[in-house]
């Protein structure tokens, strides 16, 4: 959030600024069904503002923890016929009403609260993580329970889609982290499993010394290189999402691998610049969704 507060209520202003960073989410899209919009936003928000909870402002890494634990209860409340705390009157009572019309399971919105609480203790211990399956754990609960929320409400619920939503969520987790390299090394964060690190010659306790190092380009190239992989591995679910949730599906899947091929254009120094997509990638990416 914005505010140095975790539980202050963000203007409709700091809202909308908000929603330009969750990128990999795209929230009530022309392409959404109408009936479906509803829900999304509620999810969305919910996800937005925890997630501003454990990483915006001036709050200490006690009071973040705090205010996630104050969310968490908040979140349990809606599943009861119990009163919120009202600190969030923007998330909750449209998340309500999510539940009760679609029966929301409450597994993936505690899980995105686990991960978030992470990110505040990962930070504060400036610990990262050993190793690519330890990274995907973390992805397991900070993107892939957005993916079978919307799988939920598109209907979509058998294992082999679930797997390969799990993916595509995934691989644009990986995709965030690279592009944002240099941003999160500098807030004190960073999501590199030490062992590629080390395999590249280059020492996970001390990233900010990594951009004056010309090996940590090619680190970069290789776990772009993994999430392009898992992208591919989970685009064809886009075939089975139906109607035009699945084109939305499509452009997602193709908006992460643009991601990639502008990280490769710069050299894979994301330390140095944060690649973004603009006006003139929008050719390619709908050339690229109508292939699919």
């Amino acid at each position: 959030m914005s505010s140095d507060n975790p539980g202050v209520t963000p203007s409709s202003d700091d809202r909308h600024a908000l929603g330009h960073h969750y990128e990999n989410f795209p929230v009530a899209s022309w392409l959404c069904p109408p009936g479906l919009r509803a829900p999304i936003a509620a999810i969305y928000w919910f996800a937005r503002t925890a997630d501003d909870i454990a990483d915006e402002g001036d709050a200490t890494a006690e009071q973040r923890i705090s205010a996630l634990d104050d969310y968490r209860s908040d979140l349990m409340a809606s599943f009861t016929s119990a009163a919120d705390s009202g600190r969030w009157p923007f998330v909750f009572p449209p998340l309500r009403r999510a539940i009760l019309q679609f029966a929301l399971p409450c597994q993936p919105l505690a899980d995105l609260l686990d991960a978030f609480r992470q990110d505040v203790v990962k930070t504060r211990d400036k610990a990262g993580y050993a190793d690519r399956r330890e990274l995907l754990a973390y992805c397991r609960r900070s993107a892939n329970p957005v993916g079978r929320l919307l799988l939920h409400l598109y209907l979509v619920r058998d294992d082999s889609s679930l797997a390969m939503s799990d993916a595509v969520c995934s691989a644009l987790q990986l995709i965030n982290f690279w592009q944002d390299l240099g941003v999160d090394i500098t807030r004190g964060r960073y999501y590199v499993p030490a062992e590629d690190a080390i395999r590249h010659g280059l020492d996970p306790a001390h990233p900010e010394h990594w951009a004056a190092d010309p090996r940590a380009r090619a680190l970069v190239a290789e776990l772009c290189d993994w999430a392009r992989a898992l992208m591919l591995a989970g685009a064809p679910l886009a075939k089975r999402v139906p109607g035009r949730a699945g084109w939305e599906l499509r452009l997602v899947v193709q908006g992460g691998l643009r991601v990639l091929d502008r990280i490769a254009a710069g050299g894979f120094d994301t330390l140095h610049a944060r690649p973004r997509l603009r006006a003139l990638d929008a050719p390619v990416l709908l050339w690229r969704t109508l292939r699919m």
